[in-house]
């Protein structure tokens, strides 16, 4: 038994209610379970529960064993002093208040759905990254759509932290803000975070100030990413070097470490001096960027604004210096895309959260509905099990539901995994069938 399960029990309501009394035998009455606290403190919150003839409102402590108030030195904290019923799975001492009288406690071993319990068991044990992968078909599709639709929510909140975070340091200067995170979408997983240090040590007013100059910026970018610090034999790099000494001096720039940068086992269009190039192109191209999207309505029209090619010489270069197949080097429509789902949609929707305007928020996620599904591993999974997300929408829901829910087995915490809880969909045998010892 868990004391995690224990919690699911009582904040779901799923205890069998038949003759509920505390071990002193006086009828308990629950009339308002509680909030379910997750911070420091008791485990429910303003509860409202009779006990014999007496209407108590305070908190609630649940425990496998009584013992666990001692063990988890509750006796010596204030905030257990408005406890009104220790509800345990097992009663094996008394426990008593600092004023010596003794919370009236509920043992649960007799109150708990042996079935449940075992299909709690049989998802807990599950070898598969999806716990419920054998019982997935069994669940309501509109169960499931209305869970994903929860999720994506809850994923554009998880994102929310940082962004303010960052926020707050740039003064509320939303460009700054969108930029640095931009610069990490441009370095993708393996060169998000040198493309942020890059962004830190560049502002975007210094590059606004060279915006009608490709040259310029491409000097600043790549002296400043510690690109320019090598010996190269092409013309180019050599007269960007020429160019970012001098603004490296006026704008009192201090450049990365060169190592700093990845490209071992990248593809060569993800390699960092292309992102560079055509990040460079991308801010040639654009005025305050930020502002410009929060102006754009349809799909195609965020698209649109990414659409950015490197420069000439990239077009046979993926590094300096190193010959390429002749080619233009734009960014491809699942990058941009990529960098759509990731980056300004969540833009959009803190913004319409941060300042109570709306229209953003479901800008937002009417722009994921519109986008196709990410492919990946997860969704590739999740598609083995019969559900296919139909777009960016879904599928962000899904990689939240596996990397959220499913890798940490917080099936309790889960629409899909409570269903299958509460209708029998884990297949047992006998030998599960039956509650667990303490000991």
């Amino acid at each position: 038994m868990t004391e995690k399960f224990l919690h699911y029990l009582w904040r779901m309501k799923l205890l069998q209610h038949n003759s509920l009394q505390t071990t002193d035998g006086e009828k308990i009455f629950i009339i308002h379970a509680g909030e379910y606290n997750t911070d420091a403190g008791p485990d429910f919150l303003q509860a409202k529960i009779r006990i014999g003839d007496t209407l108590w409102a305070g908190n609630v402590e649940i425990h496998v064993r009584a013992s666990d108030w001692n063990l988890h030195r509750h006796q010596q904290d204030k905030a257990y002093d408005n406890i009104v019923l220790h509800a345990v799975y097992e009663q094996d001492m008394p426990i008593a208040r600092e004023d010596g009288s003794v919370i009236p406690c509920l043992e649960l071993k007799d109150h708990v759905d042996v079935s449940i319990y075992s299909q709690y068991q049989a998802l807990m044990l599950s070898t598969t990254s999806i716990p419920c992968a054998q019982q997935l078909h069994n669940v309501p599709p509109i169960i499931i759509s209305q869970w994903l639709h929860r999720l994506l929510i809850e994923r554009m909140e998880e994102k929310t932290l940082p962004v303010l975070h960052e926020l707050q340091e740039n003064q509320r200067n939303w460009e700054e803000t969108f930029y640095r995170f931009l610069a990490m979408a441009f370095g993708n997983s393996v060169n998000s975070a040198p493309f942020y240090l890059l962004a830190r040590s560049l502002p975007v007013k210094v590059l606004a100030k060279h915006k009608n100059n490709l040259f310029q910026l491409e000097a600043l970018l790549f002296g400043t990413a510690g690109f320019l610090g090598e010996t190269y034999a092409d013309d180019y790099p050599n007269e960007l070097k020429k160019e970012f000494s001098f603004l490296r001096m006026k704008y009192g720039l201090q450049p990365l470490k060169h190592h700093t940068w990845k490209f071992l086992r990248l593809r060569p269009a993800n390699f960092p001096s292309l992102r560079i190039a055509q990040f460079a192109q991308l801010i040639h191209k654009s005025s305050h960027l930020f502002s410009q999207l929060l102006t754009i309505t349809g799909t195609d029209n965020f698209i649109a604004c990414f659409e950015t090619a490197a420069s000439s010489y990239w077009n046979d270069h993926y590094r300096f210096d190193k010959k390429s197949v002749m080619h233009k080097k734009a960014m491809g429509r699942s990058s941009i895309e990529s960098l759509t789902i990731n980056t300004v949609v969540p833009f959009l929707f803190i913004y319409g959260k941060f300042r109570d305007e709306h229209q953003y928020c479901d800008r937002a996620l009417l722009l994921l509905d519109d986008l196709r599904p990410e492919k990946n591993k997860v969704s590739a999974h999740w598609a083995a099990l019969g559900i296919h997300a139909r777009s960016a929408y879904e599928s962000q829901a899904l990689l939240q539901l596996h990397t959220n829910y499913c890798r940490q087995f917080r099936c309790l915490e889960c629409s899909i995994g409570h269903r299958i809880l509460n209708h029998g969909l884990t297949s047992l045998t006998s030998a599960e069938n039956k509650l667990p010892k303490t000991s």
